[in-house]
């Protein structure tokens, strides 16, 4: 049946978007449970892992960055084309590296594919809501949270037979042949509020008193992702290493954390209704950061004498975390994207240039933090940036 008016069309696209969101979390967070098998596969310590680990960040700083221009120039849809064949194959990738070099090459490749992804996904976004007036962004978000949930589960109870070269190449092929037809289904350029537009800015200055707003929730998304990279990829490290968590059972931490996020960003919209985002964001930030610390810091010497009961006070603290860390991410971007004289795309795209190299360059210093320490002391750092995430939430409108 052929669709005629923008609503319908929106209609449509919220639930293509949904799809998309849950592909883009399976396929960037597909690697989760096999981390521990990759590094060492790699032959990395912590310290040379945190620093392979920045080819992610370097990815998708250029990534975001082009897609904000070019979702303004030729559309989101049509950069979805590309962007979505990009990250399972950087995905694919990773699972047959044996090589630093090859690592640092496939982690780039999936880092600017998901963040040209992010970019246009949440371009999309920002144009469903406006012409159906209803907020559906945490919901989006948190069928990123339910993709990255399901495909960490998989990967950690196949661990056992099942090699990560198998594994990741079946999760980026289905992810491609998934992705085709939602992207399809997505609003056409002439409706997502971009190709075309004149009344937006498609290049804003890099510092200026226009752009300032701008860099401050663009540091907030920082200390929020800082805080959610470094649960996804050091999550089973720390349970592995630090409390003698066995394989495959030490995925759990991130398991728990992204059902976590699930829970919290389907109640997200009426709870950015309810207490407004920043207000939202600054208990987030500040509750989290308590709860996760104070987990944290029971659990590890407990698993010495009482492992199972680490095993749950840790993955608690990882829940409290995922519950805190869910509502930010949406309320930023929300933020960014209502600047005025600045196309959604472009201050989003800023806006992750900042943040989302959080998303990798925070679990690449607590590389760093724990080679001199342990990975428990090292977690100190996306508790502290959780903190500041809070703080900064007076810079959301």
């Amino acid at each position: 049946m052929k669709l005629h008016t923008p609503i319908e069309i929106a209609q449509q696209s919220k639930r293509a978007l949904w799809a998309c969101f849950a592909i883009m979390g399976i396929a960037s967070m597909g690697w989760v449970a096999r981390i521990p098998e990759i590094k060492d596969a790699n032959g990395l310590s912590n310290a040379q892992f945190g620093l392979v680990l920045l080819a992610s960040s370097f990815g998708s700083i250029v990534g975001a960055q082009l897609a904000g221009r070019l979702v303004h120039t030729f559309s989101s849809r049509r950069v979805l084309y590309v962007s979505t064949i990009l990250l399972p194959a950087g995905l694919c990738a990773i699972g047959f590296s044996t090589d630093p070099i090859v690592l640092a090459g496939a982690l780039f490749l999936m880092g600017f594919g998901y963040s040209s992804t992010d970019v246009a996904l949440n371009t999309q976004a920002v144009a469903v809501e406006k012409i159906l007036n209803a907020r559906s962004m945490s919901s989006f978000h948190a069928m990123w949270s339910v993709g990255a949930f399901s495909t960490t589960v998989l990967g950690g109870s196949i661990a056992r037979v099942v090699s990560p070269q198998v594994n990741l190449s079946v999760v980026a092929a289905l992810c491609v042949i998934a992705f085709i037809p939602c992207v399809y289904r997505l609003l056409p350029p002439n409706l997502d509020g971009h190709k075309g537009d004149e009344q937006t800015s498609a290049k804003i200055a890099l510092f200026g008193k226009s752009v300032m707003p701008l860099w401050f929730i663009g540091f907030g998304l920082l200390a929020a992702l800082i805080a959610e990279g470094s649960a996804s990829d050091w999550g089973a490290l720390l349970l592995r290493d630090d409390m003698g968590i066995e394989k495959g059972v030490n995925a759990s931490a991130y398991a728990s954390f992204a059902l976590a996020m699930i829970t919290a960003r389907f109640l997200g919209d009426r709870a950015l209704d309810h207490f407004g985002p920043a207000r939202l964001v600054r208990l987030c930030g500040y509750f989290g950061a308590l709860g996760w610390g104070a987990s944290i810091a029971i659990a590890v010497p407990l698993s010495e004498s009482n492992p199972l009961v680490a095993l749950i006070i840790i993955n608690l603290g990882f829940v409290i975390a995922g519950l805190a860390i869910g509502p930010m991410f949406p309320a930023f971007i929300l933020a960014a994207s209502a600047i005025p004289g600045i196309a959604p795309s472009v201050s989003s795209a800023r806006a992750f240039v900042i943040g989302l190299s959080g998303f990798f360059i925070g679990p690449s210093i607590i590389g760093f933090l724990a080679e001199g320490t342990s990975i428990s002391v090292a977690m100190a750092f996306p508790i502290i940036s959780l903190l500041v995430a809070g703080f900064l939430s007076r810079v959301i409108k």
